[in-house]
């Protein structure tokens, strides 16, 4: 056998593999003596059919399966033997495809295939090199509104006279013919309404001031921007129903509903943050602050990896094979169309490239991936998962049972590796470039996003 390598430029090459008998007899003739003992056919016993009969049968097709199995194997072996780079997979060249090939045990066969390189590149960060570090502080306005929040959470229910601007209104909602005049058959409800919720002001205005047993004409569709998964939500409809909803609905107000927020006592800090913790307002108020913004960092943080990667692709610049590569992903991926190939090419190109530099920064930094990070990466992802479902956490022990399980498939451990390894590589990038941080309050930082 005798493989050689056409250099068509820098991004692409054909491999040239030509095949004589001596290279596939033997093959060949191991398979068919396997297929001869295991066959089972008529006139003859299990496991003694004559390989000959085999194959006169079957030859052909035994003949052109080992043949591929060659093809496979010699040029996996030639490809890592000289270290080629190669992106995608090796395909058969189209001018192949007109030749035709007798398959009679004595040929010598000659095959094309067509190989995109992984182009060669060169990486140079310094400190010279900025990019922007978000510190996001809190705002006064959402502070406020997360200290309402939680001491609702821990207040009791009252039933005021008259309705404010954050009541719930408990109604009876009934559709409305165009006229005015309750539908018959229509929709009906029984539920709560949030005013606060309430998108258009003018619709909230009309709620707010009322008594139980007021009944008011609602306009469903103003009053949620014509929502439709709220709308359905609120009337237990199907989206779609919602969706194509145009009438107003009569508001009957059953009861008015209102969470009174909870005293700022020591009763009120122990039950949230443990016994003796804090001890005033300010110190609550402190406290709430560091939360929020130990929650905000994490985001900041997903917004630093934003930065470096766009920063990264918009200074390592190199090109693809992009024609063998639109081939490749058009022969392994029939069903797509010319246009939807050509419309999500850039966004592969651009995911492939951040990952020929991710290698190449592991590669030249000789940075290390063991499995026990990828294992506690999984555990923190299933005690997360595990946690939105149920307050108490698993133990240990079980948690570390389900990992295992977790990380036994074979996609699963693949997609936290690669988790891993990102965020290896944004750590060294942090390490290198200069951070330029810059304080900014979460509601700036969300314009950002």
């Amino acid at each position: 056998m005798n493989i050689t390598q056409e250099k068509i430029d820098d991004l692409n090459a054909v491999l040239n593999i030509k095949i004589n008998q001596e290279d596939y007899q033997a093959r060949v003739e191991k398979a068919i003596k396997e297929q001869a003992k295991k066959a089972k056919m008529p006139g003859f016993r299990p496991g003694m059919v004559p390989a000959a009969h085999i194959k006169k049968m079957y030859g052909k097709s035994i003949l052109v399966d080992e043949i591929n199995h060659l093809l496979s194997d010699s040029l996996n072996n030639y490809i890592t033997e000289n270290q080629l780079e190669v992106l995608g997979q090796p395909l058969p060249k189209e001018d192949d495809n007109d030749k035709t090939f007798n398959w009679d045990f004595t040929e010598d066969y000659e095959f094309n295939y067509e190989v995109g390189l992984a182009p060669d590149f060169t990486l140079d960060f310094s400190a010279a090199d900025v990019v922007p570090q978000y510190v996001v502080k809190i705002d006064d306005e959402t502070l406020q509104a997360r200290i309402k929040n939680i001491r609702r959470s821990y207040g009791k229910m009252t039933n005021p006279d008259v309705s404010a601007d954050d009541d719930v209104l408990y109604s009876e909602l009934k559709q409305l013919s165009p006229d005015g005049s309750v539908f018959e058959g229509g929709i009906t409800n029984t539920t709560s309404v949030r005013i606060e919720q309430i998108a258009d002001e003018e619709v909230k205005s009309s709620l707010i001031g009322l008594k139980k047993g007021d009944v008011v004409t609602f306009d469903i569709n103003k009053a949620f921007n014509n929502d439709a998964a709220k709308i359905a939500g609120l009337l237990k409809i199907e989206e779609v129903e919602a969706a194509d909803l145009k009438s107003n609905f009569q508001l009957t107000v059953k009861n008015v509903n209102r969470l009174e927020e909870s005293d700022l006592n020591q009763e009120f800090f122990d039950k949230l943050f443990g016994e003796d913790v804090v001890h005033n307002e300010e110190e609550f108020r402190v406290k709430i602050a560091e939360e929020q913004e130990a929650m905000m960092a994490q985001d900041a943080d997903r917004k630093l990896q934003d930065e470096l990667y766009n920063f990264v692709l918009s200074k390592v610049n190199f090109e693809l094979p992009d024609g063998f590569l639109k081939k490749w992903l058009k022969v392994t991926n029939e069903k797509v169309s010319d246009q939807e190939l050509e419309e999500g090419y850039a966004d592969f190109a651009k995911n492939l490239k951040w990952t020929l530099i991710e290698n190449k920064i592991i590669k030249d930094n000789n940075i290390e991936i063991k499995y026990e990070e990828v294992f506690q990466a999984a555990k923190q992802r299933l005690d997360a998962q595990f946690r939105m479902y149920s307050p108490q956490a698993l133990d240990e022990e079980q948690l570390g049972q389900y990992t295992v399980q977790f990380l036994q498939n074979k996609d699963n451990a693949n997609k936290i590796f690669e988790e891993v390894k990102a965020l290896k590589v944004f750590d060294y990038l942090k390490t290198v470039v200069t951070l330029d941080k810059k304080e900014i309050d979460n509601t700036a930082f969300k314009k950002l996003e």
